[in-house]
């Protein structure tokens, strides 16, 4: 069963809104499309909706968080990372604001919109802020917990979302925690690392794998920052090459936290990064991530390349 990330990101927050009256949410004219509206029709005195004007609802947003509310602040994720970011900087983090900054539509979701809303560098740019969480669910399960802990969060938090309908892979029998990644399949050839829409590709990865005699532990990165260092030092100690796997440029973002990790501990261990490049074009969400590389095909087929090379 496939569930939008987006659909299952509102009725989240309808929920949250229910138990929690300090939540608020904030809106860059983008409602509809994000599913922030449904807090909206249920919550319209607690629903700001501020047009075009990302700069502007963020600002507020810090106002809000001044007096002890709770601001879920939305806008396609390519907007928060550019124009919200003044803001964020200088004001949300330096202060430490307890404000959710959620990015819709993240990667390539946004498909025939074309690169002007496309977004390969948000987790790049958020990562690198002082004080910020960010979190990136990979199914419909795991949205809802990552909202529920991000409110719980003392402290900036950026949530990226997809617009893609994706299966749900993630156990509500395995206690989901901020800053510690899950292990969905176990494996000692290779470790697939992967976070947000491609965790459910590293899983095809893995089985396309194993009737190829190779076998694949897959791990879903949630948190990216701060990142699980002990899972990633586990992969290299227990695993013969590492493989990242990210919605987003390989600048910046899963494979480069894990790479910083690598190098800090002095592990020389194969890693391949695999990403969306420089420069993305519009089409049909599945055909991109097809042409970039990002299929449950293509991932195996990168991983069966890293284990020749290194002799496994």
């Amino acid at each position: 069963m496939k569930v939008a990330i987006r659909d299952a990101y509102g009725e989240a927050l309808v929920k949250l809104g229910e138990r929690n009256e300090k939540v608020v949410v904030f809106e860059a004219d983008v409602g509809s499309s994000s599913k922030s509206i449904l807090f909206g029709r249920r919550y319209p005195q607690r629903y700001f909706n501020f047009g075009i004007a990302e700069f502007g609802m963020a600002t507020a947003a810090a106002g809000m968080a001044s007096e002890g509310f709770i601001p879920f602040i939305n806008t396609f994720s390519t907007f928060m990372s550019t124009r919200c970011l003044d803001t964020i900087n200088n004001i949300i983090c330096h202060d430490r604001l307890n404000i959710k900054l959620c990015g819709a539509y993240s990667g390539i979701s946004d498909s025939y919109d074309g690169a002007t809303h496309h977004c390969s560098f948000d987790l790049a740019v958020m990562r690198a802020m002082t004080n910020m969480m960010v979190l990136s669910p990979c199914d419909a399960l795991e949205t809802e917990e990552c909202v529920n802990a991000a409110a719980e969060h003392e402290g900036p938090v950026y949530l990226r979302l997809s617009r893609a309908a994706l299966p749900v892979i993630t156990d509500s029998g395995d206690p989901f925690r901020l800053g510690k990644a899950r292990l969905l399949a176990d494996g000692k050839d290779v470790a697939i690392m992967a976070t947000g829409s491609t965790v459910c590709r590293a899983l095809e990865a893995a089985e396309l794998l194993k009737k190829s005699g190779c076998s694949a532990r897959v791990v879903d990165i949630h948190t990216i920052q701060p990142i699980d260092s002990k899972m990633i030092r586990d992969c290299a100690e227990s695993c013969r090459a590492l493989l990242t796997v990210e919605e987003h440029g390989i600048t910046g973002g899963l494979g480069t936290a894990v790479s910083e990790i690598l190098t800090e501990n002095g592990y020389p261990i194969r890693l391949k990064k695999m990403g969306l490049p420089e420069q993305t074009v519009s089409g049909g969400y599945e055909q991109l991530m097809t042409l970039y590389h990002l299929d449950g095909k293509s991932i195996a087929e990168e991983a069966l390349k890293m284990l020749e090379q290194s002799d496994c």
